[in-house]
């Protein structure tokens, strides 16, 4: 109750800034409850106080800015510098080593899904940048990510309401299995709350019947 109860209190404090660059900062160097502060916010906008538009716009801003960031730190400063001062910004040279072991096998479709990974959203950004990737492909993947994972956290306190946090404990239980079952429900509520525009889409795209050529012979 009390760690819910500071969540509440910043929130009332600092609105949606504390969502934008608390999740900024979690990924240069602060540690911060990225997905447990998402969801809460989820959950105030399913509480009609805070906009649900809004909060995904400053959750998604604050995440790719803040992997944009640590991307260029990564590529001015490269592996030496990381080596020296990276536990500094929670980067000691035993997880610098994996990090390097992972990029190496992975790529870039760590950088997309290392966002579900504890531990390894924190570094994604700096590795991009020090084995130089290239900019628009590092954002293509990472950027993409941060939508599915910022969109989920935040669907899930919006759907669960009162919820939020039973469902939140049993994801990190269950790890990829909850996400995926997650993912699924999300979907779900998805298709079955816009049904009627993507059934209108649908038809609009494939329903067309093509003229019939043979009735002008």
């Amino acid at each position: 109750m009390g760690f819910m109860d500071y969540l509440q209190s910043l929130f009332t404090e600092h609105g949606y800034l504390v969502l934008f660059l608390g999740l900024l900062l979690e990924f240069v160097a602060l540690p911060f409850p990225g997905e447990t502060m998402m969801a809460y916010a989820g959950y105030l906008s399913y509480m009609g106080t805070h906009n649900f538009a809004l909060v995904l716009l400053c959750a998604f801003a604050g995440t790719t800015i803040g992997m944009t960031i640590t991307y260029f730190i990564g590529k001015k400063a490269g592996l030496p510098f990381m080596r020296r001062y990276g536990k500094w910004m929670l980067l000691p040279e035993h997880k610098l080593d994996k990090a390097q072991k992972w990029f190496g096998k992975y790529g870039y479709t760590l950088v997309f899904v290392g966002y579900f990974i504890p531990g390894v959203r924190h570094f994604t950004g700096y590795f991009s940048g020090i084995m130089n990737y290239k900019f628009w492909r590092f954002a293509a993947y990472a950027y993409s990510g941060a939508l599915i994972w910022v969109g989920l956290f935040v669907a899930l306190g919006k759907i669960f309401g009162p919820q939020w946090s039973m469902i939140f404990h049993w994801i990190h239980d269950y790890s990829f299995e909850a996400i995926a079952i997650l993912v699924g429900l999300v979907l779900a509520v998805v298709i079955v709350k816009y049904r009627r525009w993507l059934g209108i889409q649908l038809v609009n795209r494939f329903g067309k019947k093509k003229p019939d050529d043979s009735a002008g012979e």
